[in-house]
């Protein structure tokens, strides 16, 4: 006998960015999707993705954190983005329109409340309604603030129901430094984060470099979480997260999510050469991510579930025993070989999320 899935709250997924960009329709089943894009080598990950709402619900995901994401970039940049800071609000609304065609079809439901989300999990917990008639669930969370022409553009968005938002992604950015920089926030960036603070939005500190953690971290009194991260003592790199960082989100009860992308999970990957299986990149490996933190707090409660499968890669860049996203139930019996109680795990699955967010919007 199969053991039945646990629920799982999944805080990190491009589902838009895949829809509009990728062109992918994730009404359809991963494997459908993965059969139009055969012969097709625009991307990387043609062919490949792991995430659609079928498997979503195949894997009890029914609540995620599902993002707007649209970078801005100056001329010459190694990074791709968008030329000017008002086409990228405009993408983040073509984004947030694929959004609201789902609700209207019954594929998703926003959240932007405790009462939506009380209700919303008393569906998914109610065993007499087979998951594949439910739908799955959304946070709206803006990954990096380019997007935002001026300030204002933040009410507006908090307006549509977005609730969370990382200041920075890669590169520079017109809010804060991201991923391979080593600048901090910049004064419309410290503007940002006091104007998120007033409105009582969620901070994720992801992608923000070192400097730029200090500085939000200092700065912010409201709820914080880290997305999709994983911990630079593991795997060294400056797109993870310090000891000494992982102790200053444990103090404020944030909650980390552990992130599947296979940079993350081992030293020096090179993007489009390195092979997951070849790596022995598995996994595993995340496990000991989550159990590195764990035994930091001293608990199971600062840690869960910030996949970002399909975050502009898929299998080519995937642990090689993930074959699509419900492979996350995977996770419950190798916690359990590493001695997690059946209450750690639902700590890491879904209960760590639901009490942050049960605190942050009480």
């Amino acid at each position: 006998m199969t053991e039945e899935p646990l629920f799982i709250f999944d805080c990190h997924l491009d589902l838009s960015m895949n829809a509009i960009e990728w062109n992918r329709d994730l009404k359809k089943s991963v494997y459908e999707i993965r059969e139009t894009e055969i012969g097709m080598t625009d991307k990387l990950d043609r062919g490949l993705g792991t995430v659609a709402l079928p498997e979503l619900r195949k894997g009890k995901i029914g609540l995620v954190v599902a993002t707007q994401i649209a970078r801005y970039v100056e001329r010459g940049s190694l990074i791709p983005g968008w030329n000017s800071p008002e086409i990228a609000w405009g993408i983040s609304q073509a984004q947030l329109a694929w959004y609201r065609a789902m609700e209207d079809q019954g594929e998703m439901v926003q959240i932007t409340n405790l009462s939506q989300m009380e209700a919303h999990l008393a569906l998914w917990f109610d065993k007499t309604i087979p998951d594949n008639g439910k739908p799955v669930g959304y946070i709206l969370s803006l990954e990096g603030a380019d997007s935002f022409v001026n300030i204002s553009y933040l009410e507006k968005a908090y307006a549509y129901g977005l609730r969370a938002c990382g200041p920075a992604h890669y590169g520079p950015g017109r809010y804060a430094a991201g991923t391979g920089r080593t600048e901090g926030l910049t004064a419309a960036g410290r503007e940002l984060v006091t104007e998120m603070d007033r409105l009582n939005m969620i901070l994720d500190v992801t992608h923000l470099t070192d400097k730029g953690f200090d500085e939000a971290t200092s700065m912010y009194k409201g709820p914080v979480w880290a997305s999709h991260h994983n911990c630079r003592k593991l795997v060294d790199n400056q797109r993870q997260l310090t000891d000494d960082q992982i102790k200053v989100l444990i103090e404020r009860n944030a909650v980390i999510g552990g992130v599947f992308d296979t940079w993350m999970l081992t030293d020096n990957w090179v993007r489009g050469k390195d092979d997951p299986k070849e790596r022995n990149v598995h996994l595993e490996l995340i496990v000991d991510h989550y159990d590195h933190i764990c035994q930091l707090a001293g608990n199971s409660l600062n840690v869960a579930i910030g996949s970002d499968l399909d975050g502009a890669y898929g299998k080519e860049q995937s642990p090689y025993d993930l074959e699509d996203i419900s492979d996350l139930q995977k996770l419950n019996g190798m916690l359990k070989r590493r001695g997690y109680s059946a209450e750690d795990i639902e700590n890491i699955f879904y209960k760590n999320w639901l009490r942050f967010l049960r605190k942050a919007w009480a």
